[in-house]
């Protein structure tokens, strides 16, 4: 989740959950790599691109994706404002992409429309837009970070035997349907089982001190990937293990709030261990109480891309399953103790 898809997660609720389905063939979307952010970078038919992050703990809303103003008023895109659930929204069409070069088409919209358009200022890592949990959802995608490749699967796509399945839970409405489309997964850190916003947009921007101890992957305007965790738990892992590594003024995403990063030696997810995996710190409040609001349960914090590099990631929202596939740098987890 980015600074910008904060303010954004309330439209990614105000037209629930969505309801696509997968396309008979599998697509590989035009896609962009950047120090561990994925962004596709569809053209329209007269030559211009766009570039949006793929942030599976972003904004949206009602099947559909978001462009930036500036964006929108670039390729001259007709923008309205739609009365929905009480509030408003801007939207506009869908932009001509030129033949290979598309996005998987929103499912449905609002107002005869199918994008949202979010007057907002850049926040250095968005680009023009984003593909969040507005849009994701409905829909099985394959994030393969080794390879770099980012997948709409088919219908009749099945997981990889070598993959490892596990849960993803969503807040339900009354009548069992996904409410919104932010997942929570679990990991295990110390054999303790955590509850995490799977978040493939958690974003870094490491201090000297930071990037020197981490060794985060950085573009050059000194962005990355990472992963969050509240500052309870931070102090309680600190506490317990005061051997692990301790950062202060590690990140300076938000500048008037530096964070301490934490290393910690080993993350078990669905079945496999990695590490060592640094996590940023983030207030409690942020997952305790602003992100609860659109969860089936609080969270810690978010697991990232630092640790999704290790594997082709794909998330089947319809079936609410993670699969892994191990690619490099994991070893399969001793099972943890029952509880």
């Amino acid at each position: 989740m980015t600074i910008v898809a904060g303010f954004l997660a309330a439209a990614a609720l105000a037209a629930g959950g969505a309801a696509a389905t997968s396309a008979t063939a599998a697509q590989v979307l035009p896609t962009v790599y950047e120090a561990g952010h994925f962004y596709t970078v569809p053209e329209t038919r007269d030559g211009q691109r766009l570039k949006l992050l793929v942030d599976t703990g972003g904004g949206g809303g009602g099947g559909m994706y978001w462009i930036s103003k500036a964006a929108a008023n670039r390729l001259h895109l007709p923008v309205t404002d739609c009365a929905k659930g009480g509030g408003h929204m801007t939207v506009a069409p869908l932009p001509g992409y030129r033949a290979g070069h598309a996005l998987p088409p929103p499912d449905h919209g609002v107002c005869g429309a199918v994008v949202m358009v979010q007057d907002v200022p850049s926040d250095g890592i968005s680009g023009d837009g984003q593909l969040g949990a507005g849009y994701l959802p409905g829909r099985t995608w394959t994030f393969d970070y080794p390879a770099r490749r980012l997948t709409l699967e088919g219908r009749g796509w099945h997981p990889d035997h070598a993959a490892h399945a596990t849960p993803l839970g969503f807040l339900h409405d009354a009548r069992g349907r996904q409410a919104t489309g932010f997942a929570r997964i679990v990991i295990h850190v110390d054999g303790q089982p955590l509850d995490m916003l799977l978040d493939t947009g958690a974003t870094a921007h490491p201090t000297a001190a930071g990037e020197k101890a981490s060794g985060t992957p950085v573009t050059a305007q000194g962005y990355g990937v990472t992963s969050y965790i509240t500052t309870g738990m931070l102090e309680r892992w600190h506490k317990a293990h005061p051997d692990w590594r301790v950062v202060e003024n590690g990140d300076d995403l938000r500048p008037a709030r530096p964070s301490r990063l934490i290393e910690v030696p080993r993350v078990e997810i669905a079945g496999w261990s990695v590490g060592p995996v640094w996590f940023t710190e983030q207030p409690d409040a942020a997952y305790h109480t602003f992100m609860a609001q659109w969860m089936d349960k609080p969270t810690e914090g978010t697991v990232g891309g630092n640790v999704f590099r290790h594997f082709s990631m794909t998330l089947d929202y319809p079936r609410e399953t993670a699969y892994f596939r191990c690619v490099t740098g994991c070893t399969a987890a001793t099972p943890p103790p029952a509880p």
